[in-house]
C-alpha cells in the first residue's frame, strides 16, 4: 500500500477524553495519533456500512424477494439459495470467479 502524505489537524480535547485517549494508546502501543487515525477510520467506515445497507434495503423495497421476481428461465433462485448446502455455495462462487465475474 502506497504510503499518503498526512496533513497535521489539530482538535481541542477535554482533559478526560486525552487521559482516556492515552490510556488507551500506552495499552495498545501505539501513538495518540495512531488512535485517533484508527477511530477516525472507523467512523467513516461504519458510515459507508451504513449507507451501503440502506441502498440493500432500498433494493429488496423496490423488488422484494420471493413471487415473480424469484423464477427465471434457471429456476427459482429463492428455492435454489434455500436448499443450497454451504459447500455447495462454496463451489458456485468459485466457478463464477474463474468464469470472471467478480462478487457483489
Amino acid at each position: 500500500m502506497a504510503m499518503s502524505t498526512r496533513t497535521q489537524t489539530m482538535v481541542q480535547l477535554t482533559d478526560d477524553l486525552v487521559k482516556l485517549l492515552d490510556q488507551h494508546a500506552a495499552a495498545a502501543g501505539v501513538s495518540r495519533s495512531q488512535v485517533i487515525r484508527e477511530a477516525i477510520e472507523a467512523y467513516l467506515s461504519a458510515d459507508r456500512t451504513r449507507a451501503v445497507d440502506q441502498l440493500i434495503v432500498e433494493g429488496y423495497t423496490r423488488i422484494p424477494q420471493g413471487g415473480k421476481f424469484d423464477s427465471d428461465e434457471w429456476g427459482n433462485l429463492g428455492t435454489m439459495m434455500g436448499t443450497m448446502s454451504a459447500d455447495q455455495m462454496r463451489r458456485l462462487n468459485e466457478e463464477e470467479r474463474k468464469a470472471g465475474f467478480g462478487p457483489w
